[in-house]
């Protein structure tokens, strides 16, 4: 019987050399398979969804509405994430220097994977640091954020970082991957893409940052809020961190030894300019807009039907402000309701129902309950299902709580009751400025502090006008009675009996000073507000025909034909007020005002344009009529102080801005209403006609005495303020003029009064006392 002989492997120790040569060759052909494998089926998207060719093209970014003034300045964006995206022409050398040399220093010379990086980081296990292009970064930045902490996951995402990288460098250049990268980096702060960094943490474009703020910005890619300069206790780590990205840059010759000596040695220099919804530059204005917004995607479809998302789809909103009167105009509020509101507070300390004056407690307890009812406490615990007597319990508990003051936000303990009646203290205003000649509001500020105080003085808040009404009632009777400013007419006591003009019981208006001056001009009566001669003037031309002329001028108001409106018992927005005042000195033509000159979507393809609307009111012979009226303001009435110079008087440590010294010719009319509850002036030169009105929230609340609650001292002073910075800046793109408003060529009504009063004595008789009854 035959015996079956088996085989034996060789031991080790007689093994050849060739033995292991194909085992090595075996296993590293199965690894390298495998490999290849497993980035087959990533690239297949197994391991999860890989970015179309379209995508990659045209990658998903929440691309902020960029609003931009008349002058070119971003003034603010809508967003979810606040990015501006920037071309590569667009970024300075040293950033990009500074970059390449702290993140890629091989980035021109790889396709999307750096080989030694790769094999230097899996060597070290990662300790001589990370192997990321910054093409990986980008689409690890596009395609799937943070790596996830699974080390699995972690494994196929970095393949897929290979894939994107390698396909993203096959689709776009080495500078469009840059641009892209930059654009895409969330630099914390509400800061998303490098143009919104460099905006948010030095106040400028990216092509104007210096060598050692593009440092910092390169530092922060690390680790943005770790590096983040804003936090106080980083500064150091800041420092450090931008000083590492100047050594980089000279070991690869891209600065100088002795520059970055000088560089490391200074401290971390930022000019923060956060950007949010609440803070910022022209915040009323971006809210109106917001809302303006709404109605025009519903009216503006996309091509396919759909709506334009003004968080998303990056549009360019090319409005008509201009950046440097907004800070102008918001300065001068800052400077003088800060000043005003010191006197406010002072006055009120006696006050045992402060800040309200001369109401029962039934009236303040109305006041302080509509309040709370519209607060956001209630709002939100309404929402949690607390009944109303909890609600209103938890309003007189003392709590933390950050307060406004015009020396910046107070964390303090009180009741939101409390904090009610301290916010009900604040004078609040609302300043519109705009180009008669075309319609362009050129700055808008509808209160003190939108985080604070949210309600806007400028569109949707409508209050009494006082005598900055006169010059509708006067206007009305020039074109109607063919009377001039040179026309005199008798102060003198007025009645009007009960039924006349429908009033229900006889009416006597008085002169705010309680006298009468007899036969005065017309150019004076407006000048001293003189109540009786606009009662006589409504009395001879109608309610009806004043509030026509109001309705033509663009007043949107409803306003009752009673003869009561000629002293200003009219509700008006300040919008509207400047609107109509500007048909003056447009010569009797009224333009709609304008917001948006135009808007493009992100690609800079024109979606809507503005086009003027206008409307021949007023004769130019008229219309020059009222603008010498209204001159007289500022030559010798309550607008006079606008030109003098002088130690002032009392009260003047509260003009704030005083002496103003604008000796250009100023047409314009002050306001003030029964308890000095609201406070007006209305001013224009040629080419700029800008409203302000000063007042508490609640009219209850108010100065007891004319010296600190009249329109020439509550808003006078903010208008004298923004026209003295505005003039006195010589790189102001819109030219505000200092020439006199032009004469109608042929006028055919007297404005010269000096030589009309002689030549005109027959006719100025027979107007005093004969057939107009004046």
């Amino acid at each position: 019987m035959a015996v079956k002989k088996t085989s034996k492997a060789k031991p080790a120790a007689t093994r050849d050399a060739s033995y292991y040569v194909k085992k090595f060759w075996k296993i590293f052909g199965i690894g390298m398979v495998s490999v290849f494998l497993f980035f087959l089926l990533a690239s297949w998207g197994v391991f999860g969804k890989m970015p179309s060719f379209d995508q990659l093209e045209n990658p998903d970014s929440n691309v902020a509405t960029e609003i931009i003034s008349e002058d070119g300045e971003t003034i603010g964006k809508f967003y979810l994430e606040n990015r501006t995206p920037v071309k590569f022409a667009d970024l300075p050398k040293p950033l990009v220097d500074a970059l390449i040399a702290t993140e890629d220093e091989r980035f021109f010379d790889h396709s999307g994977i750096d080989t030694r990086g790769t094999l230097r980081a899996v060597a070290s296990l990662g300790t001589s640091g990370g192997a990321s292009t910054i093409t990986q970064q980008l689409a690890k930045n596009l395609f799937h954020g943070e790596g996830s902490k699974n080390l699995l996951m972690r494994i196929i995402q970095k393949a897929k970082e290979w894939i994107i990288a390698t396909k993203l460098e096959r689709q776009y250049t080495k500078e469009e991957i840059i641009a892209m990268y930059l654009n895409t980096v969330d630099f914390v702060n509400n800061a998303v893409g490098i143009r919104s960094a460099s905006k948010v943490y030095f106040g400028k474009e990216p092509k104007d940052l210096k060598v050692e703020e593009a440092a910092v910005l390169v530092g922060m890619l690390k680790n943005p809020a770790y590096f983040n300069p804003m936090r106080e206790k980083r500064k150091q780590l800041v420092k450090d961190r931008r000083n590492t990205v100047l050594s980089q840059m000279v070991k690869y010759d891209k600065l100088d030894e002795t520059v970055k000596e000088k560089l490391a040695a200074k401290d971390v220099v930022t000019n923060y300019n956060p950007e949010s919804h609440n803070e910022g530059m022209a915040t009323y204005f971006r809210e109106y807009l917001r809302d303006y917004m709404k109605k025009w995607v519903k009216d503006h479809p996309k091509d396919d039907g759909g709506e334009y998302d003004i968080y998303r789809d990056g549009l360019k909103i090319y409005t008509t402000i201009d950046s440097k009167m907004q800070r102008y105009a918001e300065e001068a509020v800052d400077e003088h309701l800060a000043n005003l509101q010191e006197e406010f507070f002072i006055q009120q300390k006696k006050n045992t129902n402060a800040p309200f004056v001369n109401i029962s407690k039934i009236e303040t307890d109305k006041i302080i309950d509509r309040a709370m009812r519209n607060s956001e406490r209630w709002r939100i615990m309404s929402e949690e299902g607390k009944d109303e007597d909890d609600i209103i319990a938890s309003f007189k508990v003392k709590t933390d709580m950050t307060v406004f003051t015009w020396k910046g936000e107070r964390d303090t303990v009180m009741t939101p009751i409390d904090s009610i009646r301290y916010y009900k203290h604040f004078l609040q205003t609302g300043l519109m400025s705009m180009n008669p000649t075309d319609g362009h509001i050129k700055a808008w500020v509808g209160g003190i502090n939108y985080k604070h105080f949210q309600y806007d003085h400028v569109q949707q808040g409508a209050r009494q006008v006082g005598s900055t009404f006169k010059p509708f009632v006067y206007a009305a009777a020039i074109e109607q009675l063919h009377i001039s400013p040179c026309d005199t007419i008798n102060d003198a006591p007025f009645s009007m009996p009960k039924g006349k003009y429908g009033i229900d019981a006889d009416w006597h208006p008085q002169n705010s000073n309680g006298q009468f001056l007899g036969p005065v001009t017309l150019k004076k009566a407006l000048a001293f507000s003189i109540n009786t001669v606009s009662a006589r003037l409504i009395d001879r031309v109608g309610p009806k025909a004043v509030v026509d002329l109001t309705k033509k001028l663009g007043v949107g108001s409803k306003i009752p034909e009673q003869p009561a409106i000629a002293l200003g018992a009219v509700e008006i927005t300040v919008s509207d007020m400047v609107a109509a005042y500007s048909t003056f000195a447009n010569q009797g033509v009224y333009i709609k005002p304008i917001v948006v000159k135009k808007i493009e979507d992100k690609s800079g393809i024109i979606l809507d344009q503005a086009e003027m609307v206008t409307k021949d009111v007023l004769s130019k012979d008229v219309a020059y009529a009222v603008i010498k009226l209204l001159e007289g303001v500022t030559e010798s009435g309550s607008g006079a102080r606008l030109k003098w110079g002088g130690a002032g008087g009392t009260g003047y440590n509260r003009m704030t801005g005083y002496p103003y010294k604008i000796i250009n010719p100023v047409a314009g009319k002050t306001g003030t209403t029964q308890n000095q509850s609201d406070g007006w002036f209305v001013g224009m030169v040629p080419n700029l006609a800008t409203g302000v009105w000063v007042g508490n929230e609640d009219r209850s609340a108010h100065f007891k005495s004319l010296v600190y609650g009249q329109g020439a001292t509550m808003a006078l002073p903010i208008w004298g303020l923004f026209m003295k910075k505005c003039y006195a800046d010589d790189t102001m793109t819109f030219k505000i003029s200092e020439r006199p408003f032009e004469r109608p060529s042929n006028l055919s009504i007297p404005v010269d009064c000096a030589r009309a009063v002689v030549k005109d004595t027959a006719k100025i008789d027979s107007l005093a006392v004969g057939e107009f009854n004046f």
